[in-house]
């Protein structure tokens, strides 16, 4: 089993044992201050109903981007995170 696979079955079994669903969830993202990459983000969540707020590093070449949304199971929150890997320079936090 690789790590990406190891990571997500941990993150589900944790979210699985702490969380409540549905639960509002707070994903955290920095890419690369590139608005095609901010757009992409943006896209993965746009018409759930969620609050995304973006600020840029001191230089501007990074920008952190938060979301909160209401999730309704752990898979969907794994599902989240694996579209959002696909992104080119992302740093899932």
């Amino acid at each position: 089993m690789d790590k990406r696979t190891q990571f997500y079955k941990k993150l589900k079994k944790k979210l699985k044992k702490d969380t409540t669903f549905p639960s509002k969830y707070l994903f955290k993202f920095i890419v690369p201050s590139e608005t095609v990459k901010i757009d992409e983000i943006e896209s993965l969540f746009n018409h759930q109903g969620a609050v995304i707020t973006k600020k840029t590093s001191k230089t501007g070449k990074f920008t952190s981007v938060s979301i909160h949304i209401v999730m309704k199971k752990a898979d969907d929150i794994i599902l989240k995170y694996q579209q959002a890997e696909k992104i080119e320079g992302i740093i899932s936090l």
